[in-house]
């Protein structure tokens, strides 16, 4: 790719998933929210066309594709449901970690059925004490001959109950960052249990639950890397996931602006379309500019992580921040336009806004991105 356009590749790879979005996600987005359905066929279906573990190595199964690639699939899935699409997201990161840290044995035994999401993965950091501070984690992972032996508690966690293999971020060793290890922790381990299905303001079709650990034996043979670099992992898992996140909030606010946009055509007052008076053309311009705003942005951040370059990490977050803030506001502006009936679950607007606004909160809050940013300049400014 230039800088200005796709390739005819990259072009198909989007269609296919908008195809996909269009067809299986979309006419069901609205019911799985109101049932909390988790809508595993469906994405085992989406894996069938190479979603399950897209910028995994083809070996394992994966897709080998780039991030830049995986930003255009998660957009296109997110105009059917951001939900949906970031439950996706999730589980190829946590994919990438594996393949990307893990030994051969340990990707042939884990990837090739994650790759068709025959199982499920869920990414375990955060902590009920631990959010933003996440180097602050507690669970402690205490070695015992070839076990570990997990005690701790993991919060907010999508797919937890279903899915069938936790990446788990657990204490190893001294206080801060490189005292933690990544270890896989797998379906019916004993000791490993599930709180309650948290009742949420969207992101209802994906399940939220805690992950417990209580004496949980876990072989030593699951950890990824050596002792000491889980932090790293972590880290580095979420550069992508945040690209991945934003791309999702920008596609749901594309399906927000097009609703936004064919309901100012039909809709009339004064005896014209509202979408004839100069003030909501205004407002459908800046909505529209402001996201391809943040989408060329993204896909300038996608580069950098594909390219491994200096300043990928710092790109990432300030494209994660720009991305969901815009993504948020532009899906807020669709529903003022609708009115009242935006407000209506009929319309399938307030749906996108309520999935759209924890895009702001993780993968690391927008604060931490400013953070993240912030450190880079003030490091710089300081000649470190």
């Amino acid at each position: 790719m230039n800088a200005f356009a796709l390739t005819e590749d990259q072009i198909a790879i989007r269609d296919m998933a908008q195809d996909f979005a269009a067809e299986t996600l979309a006419p069901h987005a609205a019911r799985w929210d109101e049932e909390k359905h988790f809508p595993v066929e469906e994405m085992r279906a989406a894996a069938a066309l190479g979603m399950g573990g897209i910028y995994i190595q083809e070996d394992v199964g994966g897709s080998g594709l780039t991030r830049l690639d995986a930003a255009l699939i998660f957009e296109a899935l997110s105009t059917g449901c951001p939900t949906v699409a970031a439950y996706i997201s999730i589980h190829n990161m946590c994919a990438w970690m594996i393949d990307r840290y893990g030994d051969g044995e340990q990707r042939q035994r884990f990837l090739p059925k994650l790759c068709t999401m025959e199982h499920l993965a869920s990414y375990c950091l955060t902590e009920p004490g631990a959010g933003s501070d996440a180097a602050a984690l507690k669970t402690k992972a205490v070695l015992d001959g070839d076990h570990y032996v997990l005690d701790g508690q993991k919060q907010f966690i999508s797919g937890a109950g279903v899915s069938d293999v936790y990446v788990v971020m657990a204490r190893t060793g001294e206080p801060g960052p490189s005292g933690i290890s990544t270890i896989v922790v797998e379906k019916d381990t004993p000791g490993l249990s599930f709180g309650a299905n948290e009742k949420k303001m969207g992101w209802n079709a994906q399940p939220t639950r805690a992950v417990i650990f209580e004496n949980c034996r876990v072989p030593v043979a699951n950890r990824l890397g050596p002792e000491g670099i889980g932090f790293k992992i972590a880290m580095a898992g979420l550069d992508g996931g945040r690209l991945n996140i934003g791309a999702c909030s920008i596609g749901g606010a594309q399906g927000a602006l097009d609703k936004a946009l064919a309901y100012a055509k039909e809709r009339k007052a004064f005896g014209s379309p509202i979408a004839d008076f100069q003030a909501m053309q205004f407002k459908l311009a800046d909505m529209a500019t402001e996201l391809e705003a943040a989408r060329t942005f993204l896909w300038r951040a996608a580069a950098a992580l594909d390219a491994k370059t200096p300043d990928a990490t710092k790109l990432c977050a300030m494209a994660k921040r720009v991305a969901t803030d815009t993504g948020f506001e532009v899906a807020n502006d669709a529903l003022q336009i609708h009115g009242g009936y935006g407000y209506l679950a009929d319309y399938g607007i307030e749906k996108i806004v309520r999935d759209l606004r924890v895009h702001q909160i993780l993968e690391g809050t927008n604060e931490v991105m400013r953070m993240i940013v912030a450190r880079g300049l003030v490091g710089r400014a300081k000649g470190n």
